[in-house]
């Protein structure tokens, strides 16, 4: 048998034992169960804690902040009804929304946050966030207390005008405010008694997490705006679905198994463009997708050779051919869907293999490998290693590709242990957030990329100043300084690719990435 019947039959068997497991939910109204598939389990139900993107996207729907993202990516309220600033920019003042319960039917207070910001606070909870708001990020939180029932008071030690964005970043969990009875006597995590659309109904580890609608949830009046305004639970059951093979999740969709493929592959749109029962949402996302590079390394230290690399990689021609020409090349942090995306941002890298191999010339090397590491979990990531292998080679540069599993590649990644590698970063929806994701010192933070003291102190001063025209000038000259020391090569901005059964209504992407499914419904 050869290696393409193999595989064709591997898929048969899994895309047949995946409907068997899936024939008891024909049974069940299916106006009421929205099937979404999962390409991998979560980590957790603990809000920001041992999170990933699909632990986040599932967390969303269960927990809620004071504020939320919107999608034009300002910040909105969400438990909050008013947020109040005073004292310099040091104090922030929250009120609560009337009416908001818990999914035990406990009343919404302000106690409750603080108990949840506490909890946050601990470094004992391990939060994703925790260094943001504890000193070593732009400002550190003094004190959080409730004033009355409906109040509560945050006192920083330095204005942020980042603070309010902080909170409502989804790798944060939203900062969600749940129950104390979502921590057991012993202090462990049990499972989150939010404020959300929907409540936790079943994690089956490896199969599926089944939320359930909150009949009591209080949605606010305004329309749905991102991860804020309001929600309504349409269905009665949300079940996210683990399908890690995407021929058995494809197979899955037209048998109508499944009803939402959120975020496919672009080499996946040839099976389901043209079908009548599927529908394929496009979204250009604030992710960031491009190629990591060492600056410690004692090749690639050389800013020469970097800038050769970028020269010699046609980001033009890398982004059709990974995006299938769907994606547009952005050689800049800031995300095209940015207000502070602009005419600087818009230049970058062009392509150009003589003065790459001069520069090459000049920093003596001789063909010496470069490593880049990728992996197949993520068909971009692979292809732009594959892409960019034989475009460097044109200027005589020698990559060589290793494929990882996504978890060792992520682990290589926390350590800065690679020179260079194919990598995603997910949605950061303020270009603050968008450079302070790679910057800083390497020393404490082996994975940030860009390690250089002025640098990190332009993304500080983006992060204290609210005024629009200073902070484009902080984001254009840091774009200008990426593109002249390259710790990085930004490519393109994520293009999600949500594949739809026409028995889905009011679902949409959005520049946030993580799909919503309020206010979604099923025929």
């Amino acid at each position: 048998m050869t290696q393409r019947s193999c595989r064709r039959s591997t898929t048969l068997i899994l895309a047949t034992l995946i409907l068997a497991a899936l024939a008891p939910l024909a049974a069940m109204a299916q106006s009421s169960l929205l099937r979404v598939r999962l390409q991998a389990d979560i980590r957790s139900t603990d809000p920001g804690v041992n999170r990933d993107a699909n632990t986040d996207t599932v967390m969303l729907h269960m927990v809620e902040g004071l504020v939320g993202i919107r999608e034009d990516t300002s910040i909105g309220p969400l438990l909050a009804n008013r947020v109040d600033l005073s004292n310099g920019g040091k104090t922030y003042t929250f009120k609560l929304r009337d009416g908001v319960v818990f999914h035990n039917g406990a009343p919404l207070a302000a106690d409750d946050v603080v108990w949840a910001w506490r909890r946050y606070l601990a470094p004992a909870t391990q939060w994703r966030c925790l260094p943001e708001f504890d000193g070593r990020g732009i400002a550190k939180i003094v004190s959080v207390d409730a004033s009355d029932t409906k109040t509560v008071v945050f006192t920083l030690d330095n204005p942020s005008a980042l603070f309010l964005t902080q909170m409502a970043r989804p790798d944060c969990g939203g900062s969600g405010i749940y129950h104390r009875t979502s921590v057991g006597p012993d202090g462990k995590w049990k499972e989150p008694i939010g404020t959300g659309p929907f409540k936790l109904g079943e994690w089956k580890r490896g199969q599926y997490v089944d939320l359930l609608r909150f009949d009591r949830y209080t949605a606010r009046a305004e329309p749905m705006d991102g991860f804020t305004g309001g929600k309504r639970a349409e269905v009665d059951r949300v079940r996210f679905m683990v399908i890690p093979d995407s021929a058995a999740a494809k197979a899955a969709l037209l048998s109508h198994a499944v009803d939402l493929i959120p975020d496919i592959a672009v080499a996946e749109l040839g099976d389901l463009n043209g079908q009548p029962n599927v529908r394929i949402d496009k979204v250009t996302t604030a992710a960031l997708s491009g190629i990591l590079l060492q600056t410690r390394d004692p090749l690639l230290k050389d800013v020469r050779i970097r800038r050769a690399l970028a020269l010699a990689i046609d980001s033009p021609a890398l982004v059709r051919g990974v995006t299938n020409a769907l994606a547009r090349p952005n050689n800049s942090a800031v995300p095209e869907t940015s207000p502070f995306y602009t005419a600087v941002q818009a230049t970058g890298f062009k392509s150009d293999l003589a003065q790459a191999k001069k520069l090459l010339a000049e920093a003596g090397y001789t063909g010496q490998p470069i490593k880049m590491l990728t992996n197949k979990r993520y068909q971009s990531m692979f292809d732009t290693a594959l892409l960019a292998q034989a475009l460097a080679a044109k200027a005589g540069i020698k990559l060589e590709v290793e494929v990882l599993d996504w978890a060792a590649q992520l682990d290589r990644y926390t350590k800065g242990d690679y020179q260079a590698m194919a990598f995603s970063y997910s949605a950061r929806l303020d270009p603050s957030l968008a450079f302070d994701m790679f910057t800083g010192p390497k020393d404490t933070q082996p994975r940030k990329v860009w390690d250089n003291r002025e640098v990190q102190a332009l993304v500080n001063a983006s992060m204290q100043t609210a005024d629009k025209a200073k902070r484009q000038a902080l984001f254009d000259e840091l774009h200008r300084r990426l593109i002249d020391e390259v710790p990085m090569i930004p490519l393109y901005n994520g293009l999600q690719l949500n594949a739809v059964s026409q028995r889905v209504s009011g679902f949409r992407g959005w520049a946030g990435e993580s799909p919503r499914v309020w206010n979604v419904r099923v025929k």
